[in-house]
């Protein structure tokens, strides 16, 4: 098979079905594969049959923190997979990540956090970036 003209596959997290649908409209328009799951234990599901090449998660589903829990999960299957973290915490909370110094990014298994409302343009740049 010519991998060269394979789309890349982008699994797509998150509890508000409005941005996970516009998120994997967007995506699908720029090119790309993407599944979609609505919660933590649909996506550990999902990927027990499906491995995408790059993940773009909700942190806040379930619980607090489902998005880092199912970014360790995605890491545990594969190091190389790229996931991207979107977020509203920082607004909500006043709380803010940065993966840039050696403090979260240990503990934070993710490769980019994007604050919401998600800018279509800047998750399109980001992918881009972790799936040349």
């Amino acid at each position: 098979m010519n991998n060269i003209n394979k789309k890349k596959s982008i699994l797509a997290v998150d509890d508000d079905s409005d941005i996970l649908l516009q998120t994997k409209v967007y995506l699908e328009a720029a090119g790309y594969e993407v599944s979609t799951a609505e919660s933590l234990k649909d996506a550990e599901a999902l990927l027990q049959s499906y491995k995408p090449d790059l993940a773009v998660l909700d942190l806040m589903m379930e619980t607090q923190d489902s998005g880092f829990v199912l970014s360790y999960k995605i890491k545990k299957i594969d190091p190389a997979i790229p996931v991207i973290i979107v977020t509203a915490v920082t607004s909500q909370t006043g709380i803010a990540f940065d993966l840039t110094g050696s403090g979260e990014s240990s503990w934070i298994k993710a490769d980019a956090i994007i604050e919401k409302p998600i800018r279509c343009e800047q998750l399109l740049s980001e992918v881009k970036r972790l799936l040349p």
